[in-house]
């Protein structure tokens, strides 16, 4: 029987109160989590220093891979070659994280150089043509052009693939169990590198941990009294939680000093070989005084760009696996800002703009691609600062370091066990966020326990096998380009984990239930219902979306905020409530009155 208009109209009006309750709850949830999150905007002071520790975070790799590039091409312990790749890497770096904040994936994400390219850029240099000419001082520059020409066109490979939404339409085979151990040995595979940071003081890398940890966790509720001043009232004290907004900051800044001091004391050794001398203030001042003031990144700066197929396929591998990388980030993101997971069409944006990005870096001559830094995402859960406005002022704060040169020279005088103390802090928590993926699945099922246990194992053990030198050429098929592919796969440890996860996820007999499907796509559903008004727009294009809105034809384009095929949920059947966001919402006008909602059931009906 056929409900009157009336009794309609107050079916859809207690369904409206019900949403709106929720989502005052959603909003006092989320503040709990994050003081900052994906669209607020902290006061111009703050947004600055909260931009500056994120780009500090990401020195460490920004640093590192100038370093290696020049040993490999030929150009180690040039200077010059060595600040001019700084500038250009902090400038792309710079440059790719402000267009991906804010046209791409739109979450709070640091784009730095990607090390997933430095085993292809290895394979390479290998090769006989590549040998270093010791009469020939440019020689390098000769090897930078292939390398940026095969870096272009691979990442014109992973530009195609975000545009087409192929990583969107492979999103209803991804559940719990093929992000758990991807997200997880993002972190887990990077202890290497944190500990070559580390170890070059211990005691200094320690103390950094330790500082941060007391700032974040013990001291973290404290709110310090500061002055602050505003428009009529003047000046004022008021109370800020300093140390849970500025725990890296803070511990950088403290342990820089005594590096300082014991630098000027001489405990360092001054000798450039022994292993403390990183830990010294000065070790890089050359960098500093022959650093100029101004570069411009021009295109081609090194020449003309070639390429070679053995350099294509190599790097082709690297991009696939940073893709697999990139998408566990952007869930990572997307957990620790308390937003809901990332639509298809973020996805498909975030993945388009790193192949973008990535085009223009070899472009540069910057000899690597460009990706998501996960190290920032897991400081998100220690700052509990996710606001967008920060990453997009992070992104300028790097571009102007790329330009001035001199800036970027400077931050190259943080010493190595910092960072390291630093990376390993943050490296951790993002591990920590893969692991409590896991809450969505029946962890007390043997399947699942297996599943994860083999995916996170086998992500650890295989890339420690291909990367032994004991072990070249394990890989043989008798093509050397395709040796070259299945090293480069199987020496990352997010593809090898992802993988193994998402086939035996898919492929292993298992209720919906017992896989975590419906607990985990049921979020995704209550994310995109009772959060729509509010959550799902943080993945819109900014000044756009509302023309896109009015072309019909722009719901089948992957990159649209539009697009229709976003995930697919049929399979879950959690569809427990009627949608009534038509009913409440016309073009971002609420419906308020009941008489208003009448007219609309009697309409309906």
């Amino acid at each position: 029987m056929n409900s009157s208009p009336e009794e309609k109209a107050d079916h859809i009006y207690d369904e409206v109160n019900e949403k709106e309750k929720h989502e005052e709850n959603t909003v006092t949830e989320e503040k709990k989590a994050v003081l900052y999150g994906v669209e607020d905007t902290p006061a111009p002071h703050l947004c600055f220093l909260f931009a500056v520790q994120q780009a500090i975070m990401c020195i460490g790799g920004v640093l590192s891979i100038p370093f290696i590039v020049t040993s490999l091409v030929c150009a180690k312990g040039q200077e010059d070659v060595i600040s001019e790749l700084l500038s250009i890497t902090l400038f792309m770096c710079g440059l790719a994280t402000f267009l991906q904040s804010t046209f791409g994936i739109r979450l709070g994400i640091i784009q730095g150089g990607s090390h997933t390219f430095i085993a292809p850029i290895v394979a390479m240099v290998a090769m006989d043509r590549w040998k270093c000419r010791k009469d020939d001082p440019d020689f390098w520059k000769e090897i930078i052009r292939e390398i940026s020409g095969n870096l272009m066109i691979a990442s014109v490979t992973q530009l195609v693939i975000g545009g087409t939404g192929i990583m969107g339409f492979l999103l209803k085979y991804i559940g719990p169990l093929t992000i758990a151990p991807t997200i997880s040995l993002i972190g887990l595979s990077l202890t290497g590198v944190a500990s070559s940071f580390n170890q070059g003081h211990w005691g200094i890398a320690f103390m950094t941990i330790g500082l941060i940890a007391i700032f974040s966790l013990y001291l973290g509720t404290i709110n310090l009294p500061i002055c602050a001043w505003k428009r009529g009232t003047g000046c004022y004290m008021t109370r800020y939680p300093i140390f849970q907004l500025l725990p890296v900051i803070l511990s950088i800044g403290i342990t820089w000093l005594l590096c300082y001091i014991l630098t000027v004391a001489n405990v360092f050794s001054s000798d450039p070989n022994h292993i403390n001398y990183v830990a010294r203030t000065d070790a890089r001042n050359n960098v500093l005084k022959n650093a100029p003031w101004f570069r411009w990144p021009v295109p081609f700066p090194f020449g003309w760009p070639t390429v070679s197929a053995a350099g294509y396929v190599g790097f082709l591998a690297a991009t696939l696996s940073s893709i697999i990388e990139s998408v566990g980030d952007y869930f990572a993101a997307a957990r620790l800002s308390c937003a809901p997971p990332p639509p298809a069409h973020a996805l498909n944006r975030g993945i388009a703009m790193e192949g973008f990005c990535s085009i223009f870096s070899g472009m540069v001559g910057a000899a690597h691609a460009t990706t998501s830094y996960s190290g920032n995402i897991g400081a998100i859960g220690i700052t509990k600062v996710a606001s967008r406005r920060v990453f997009q002022t992070a992104g300028i704060i790097m571009v102007v370091c790329g330009i001035i040169g001199k800036v970027g020279a400077v931050i190259t005088l943080i010493p190595e066990p910092i960072i390291g103390g630093t990376l390993t802090v943050v490296f951790g928590m993002v591990s920590a966020v893969g692991i409590s993926t896991l809450k969505f699945i029946d962890m007390g099922s043997t399947r699942n326990m297996t599943i994860f246990g083999i995916s996170l194992l086998l992500g650890l053990m295989v890339p420690q096998w291909i990367n032994d030198p004991r072990n070249a050429g394990a890989i043989h098929t008798g093509n050397d380009e395709l040796d070259q592919v299945i090293n480069v796969l199987l020496g990352t440890a997010m593809f090898v984990g992802g993988f193994i996860g998402c086939l035996l996820d898919n492929t292993v007999p298992g209720t919906m239930e017992e896989r975590g499907l419906i607990t985990y796509r049921k979020e995704l559903v209550s994310s995109s219902l009772q959060s729509s008004s509010v959550s799902l727009k943080i993945y819109e294009l900014p000044f756009i979306t509302r023309y896109l809105r009015k072309i019909n034809c722009m719901s089948y384009f992957p990159l649209s905020p539009t697009f229709n095929k976003d995930i697919n949920l049929n399979c879950c059947q959690v569809s427990s409530k009627p949608d009534v966001s038509r009913y409440t919402f016309d073009n971002d006008v609420r419906t308020e009155s009941k008489s208003e909602l009448s007219n609309v059931a009697s309409t309906q009906l």
